[in-house]
């Protein structure tokens, strides 16, 4: 099955929606040519060393380290420092040394108390000090880094935003705050009038801060998995927002206003309590991502087909039957979730969206796909899992760019067969035939080139074909819960498989407790049992050639003298009793 959220299933498709902020960004490029070499001395804790050219960048992230080198704090001409993933437990006051150091990333260590010498860095730009026991009452150091851009403080069991941050930090333009127990914000927030990107997603907001609605030059707000049930048509005023994030609320409603929010481009609104959208979203012709899984629609929001822009739309678990068929219009989606609604039909207002790479159909009512399908032409992941088809649907055949396809069965009709044409899909990557009742896979898929991924657990499997092992790249098998009791001999050759599991089959070759001992011991033993038969093969040929040398010919030959000797045997044995009874009767 197709997943367009977070999942912890392994053998799912996880798709997100993008964000701009993350804890840990990337590096840019202010590396030199001995930023290798000092970095190596560091970790070794050796002696300060003796720096010739001037140093930028230090990264010393997830290195175990207690404390900051000593080391580090005589490169004065550091711009940017990574100690995140660490054991530091204190900042020292010789960080003031660090003069001009811009990026101070300090997130995931065990950070209680923030020195006063911190807000000394009058360069500062951007400063993590996330997933830290930080003490409330240090944090108003903070609010001295006047030069600071981007603050993140996430995870780090606030439950008020400082007020001297709000009212002193006027170049702040990111504030991460999520995984905190904010409740609101402090009226102080629109002093941070250059503030552009807010993350406040895992808190504890009842409704949308109005303070937002004050800050003008706002292009992105996450209120993710919040308690928000009411948006304020304050929000008219955000006309630079570009990015809104809501999913995982208990919204009734959005306010019809947001429709002058006209740069607005990313839109998720999933897992609410919605029933419709305002009839003016249809403005909104900037959209790109649309997110409104998990809300009970009443029926297709139509608004969203005069959004000739977008790229991704996630409709899971929405209740819907059909698709208009102004959908047509939407040619630039690559990405679609219908998920988990009641379509009995493939949907063929789809079939023309040349440009549609990622396509769930997964747990619907659908029988049987159409020839058109056929338009699909860029796809390459199809999830059709937990349908009503009662063959399997041969049409995905014509899809020749699919790369990965998933066919389990966990509702509706099993499938009892594996189509040989399956090797018509030469770009296949992944294959997942779960939950049928498959006995066989056809040799044919030994002819899938770049097949990686082959996922057949809870089925009827007697035997693997042999042509499996021609699968080169084939990197994972999942077979668990099924009736093989062997392997193919020549599994070991796939050099890239890294996992094979065997779990809930009657194995005998090799058997169970070898199994269960990984890899490695599968492949000894089936080598050991290539070694084993090779030689046996051996011994016989000998045996055959001594026979010909012998002058007892070829061996189909020689087996047919020994049966004539056994014939023969038995008449002389037939022939000696007849004189034997003559003699007695003369006498």
């Amino acid at each position: 099955m197709v997943e367009f959220q977070q999942s912890p299933d392994a053998n799912t498709v996880n798709v997100h929606f993008s964000r701009a902020d993350t804890t840990i960004i990337e590096k840019d490029s202010l590396q030199i040519s001995q930023e290798t070499q000092v970095t190596k001395e560091l970790e070794k804790d050796a002696p300060p060393v003796h720096v010739t050219d001037r140093i930028f960048f230090i990264d010393l992230a997830n290195k175990q380290q207690t404390t900051i080198p000593l080391q580090i704090f005589e490169l004065e001409d550091l711009e940017e420092l990574h100690l995140e993933k660490n054991l530091i437990e204190s900042i020292p006051g010789d960080i003031h040394h660090l003069k001009k150091v811009k990026v101070l990333y300090l997130n995931e260590n065990y950070i209680q108390d923030i020195c006063e010498e911190l807000g000394e860095l009058k360069y500062l730009q951007s400063l993590d000090l996330s997933s830290n026991p930080l003490s409330y009452s240090s944090l108003h150091i903070i609010s001295k880094l006047q030069a600071l851009r981007q603050l993140r403080l996430y995870d780090v069991n606030l439950d008020e935003f400082p007020v001297e941050i709000c009212k002193c930090l006027h170049h702040v333009e990111l504030l991460g705050l999520s995984g905190n127990n904010l409740k609101y914000l402090p009226k102080e927030m629109v002093n941070l009038r250059k503030l552009k990107e807010i993350y406040l997603q895992k808190n504890r907001f009842e409704s949308f801060p109005l303070e937002l609605c004050h800050l003008l030059n706002l292009q992105i707000i996450d209120l993710e998995q919040n308690l928000v049930s009411f948006v304020p048509e304050e929000t008219v005023s955000l006309t630079n927002l570009v990015k809104l994030f809501l999913a995982f609320n208990n919204l009734l409603s959005v306010p019809d206003t947001l429709h002058h929010c006209r740069r607005l481009t990313v839109l998720d609104l999933s897992n609410n309590l919605l029933r419709r959208l305002p009839p003016n979203f249809k403005q909104l012709t900037e959209m790109n991502e649309l997110g409104l899984s998990g809300n009970n629609l009443e029926k297709f929001p139509r608004q969203i087909c005069h959004w000739m822009s977008l790229c991704l739309v996630y409709l899971k678990n929405t209740g819907l039957q059909v698709l208009p068929s102004s959908f047509t219009r939407l040619t630039c989606i690559k990405i679609l979730d219908l998920s988990e609604n009641f379509f009995d039909e493939f949907p063929k207002e789809i079939c023309a969206m040349e440009n549609l790479e990622i396509l769930s159909l997964d747990d619907n009512q659908i029988c049987e796909i159409p020839p058109e399908v056929t338009g699909l032409s860029n796809l390459k992941c199809l999830g059709l899992t937990g349908n009503r088809f009662s063959v399997f649907p041969e049409e995905v055949f014509l899809l020749q760019s699919l790369e990965k396809l998933y066919l389990g069965q966990d509702k509706g009709i099993k499938f009892m067969t594996l189509p040989r044409d399956i090797s018509k899909l030469q770009n296949l990557k992944e294959l997942y035939l779960e939950n049928n009742c498959l006995e066989y896979l056809p040799p044919s898929i030994g002819l899938l080139s770049n097949l990686e991924i082959v996922d057949c657990h809870n089925n009827l499997l007697k035997e693997l074909p042999d042509s499996i092992c021609q699968v080169q790249g084939l990197q994972r098998l999942l077979v668990q819960n099924n009736q093989l009791f062997q392997l193919p001999e020549n599994l070991d050759n796939l050099q890239k498989l890294q996992l094979v599991l065997l779990d809930g089959n009657p194995m005998t070759d090799p058997p169970i407790e070898v199994c269960s001992q990984g890899n490695l011991a599968m492949w000894e033993y089936l080598r050991e049992k290539r070694h084993q038969k090779a030689k046996a093969t051996k011994i016989q040929a000998w045996w055959r050639g001594q026979m010909v040398r012998k002058g007892l010919g070829i061996f189909a030959e020689l087996q047919k003298l020994l049966k004539k000797g056994k014939k023969d045997k038995k008449g002389k044995e037939k022939g000696k009793e007849k004189p034997g009874k003559g003699a007695k009767g003369k006498k």
